[in-house]
């Protein structure tokens, strides 16, 4: 395992963040042996949101500590505030109460890094800067950011809170993979990936907002099983929307090269996916949804594929050889 700083967090954490949204509520001992064979890997961190499974992650997540008597040594990213079908909720009042539903749900008194699930741009960043250091200060969560957040606003919030004397968004968590997005998968997706995003990119180098991404694979697009010719046999629901995302010839020639790079180091490649986020210069902690141990031991394997950074433009298609 490797490990990084974040502000705020007075530990070093794993930059392989375990997610909890595919873990089956109802079968607590798979859940319980993903999160096992993480922890006893190397693993600190753990991603959570109040919507998940309608807080069923929460709770499966909150049992495990308790059972295992490890939340002194666990890192939770909780997310909230995230809109429903009828409205946004990025607002004090719902900040505050996705904070209380969580801490009953995982039977915890504090979330170590709590990220804003989604952004209203029509709200004032002020007032949601306020709201965090309150949640802050009463001892409810310790560092937070925002996910899905511009850098713009992210920012202006940054603004405000030096200006107010206030503590300012740490984290954000983006979109981020080798491949680029040809459409947003659901709406107020905010990606980083691709050419197009290097200025955003270079934002958070200069400004040490630490970033925790998602989708390192694409959505499964560097799972191996995505080709050229067969993008008209997908019928699950996800495969098609991977198809739509990702499916585009930019982005095949991005696969071609880490297949060759794979078979040169003797990795998979999901594996050289991974390491590409993981050997960027910002030092990205990457979310990863492993659905077994065995997934979890490939997921930790890739941090030790090293990659130059003449790999990673090669990779990127900004070099020939």
């Amino acid at each position: 395992m490797i490990y990084g700083n974040v502000p705020g967090i007075d530990r070093p954490v794993s930059r392989l963040v375990q997610g909890t949204m595919m873990m089956n509520p109802n079968d607590h001992d798979a859940a319980f042996a993903i999160m096992d064979a993480f922890f006893e890997a190397g693993g600190n961190i753990f991603d959570t949101a109040h919507v998940y499974g309608n807080g069923a992650s929460e709770r499966v997540l909150g049992r495990w500590l308790k059972e295992r008597g490890l939340r002194d040594e666990i890192i939770i990213l909780g997310k909230g505030a995230h809109p429903t079908q009828d409205r946004n909720r990025v607002t004090s009042f719902d900040i505050a109460a996705d904070i209380h539903d969580s801490l009953a749900r995982m039977q915890v008194e504090y979330i170590d890094l709590y990220l804003l699930h989604r952004d209203d741009p029509e709200q004032p960043v002020g007032a949601i800067v306020e709201a965090l250091n309150e949640q802050h200060a009463a001892g409810r969560i310790g560092a937070f950011g925002g996910s899905n957040w511009t850098t713009d606003r992210i920012q202006v919030a940054n603004e405000y809170a030096a200006a107010h004397g206030l503590r300012p968004f740490v984290a954000s968590s983006p979109n981020f993979s080798l491949a680029e997005q040809a459409v947003p998968p659901w709406p107020g997706c905010v990606s980083i990936s691709g050419p197009g995003q290097a200025a955003a990119r270079q934002w958070y180098l200069e400004n040490g907002v630490s970033l925790f991404t998602w989708s390192s694979l694409a959505g499964g697009f560097f799972s191996g099983r995505f080709e050229r010719d067969n993008l008209d046999s997908f019928e699950d629901g996800y495969d098609q929307l991977c198809v739509k995302v990702y499916g585009q010839e930019e982005n095949f020639k991005r696969l071609d090269r880490v297949r060759e790079l794979a078979a040169k180091k003797n990795a998979s490649v999901p594996q050289i996916a991974m390491a590409y986020v993981l050997a960027q210069p910002q030092g990205i902690f990457a979310l990863v949804g492993s659905r077994n141990a065995a997934e979890v031991e490939t997921n930790v394997a890739a941090t030790s594929v090293q990659l130059s950074q003449e790999e990673v433009a090669w990779l990127e298609l900004r070099r020939e050889n």
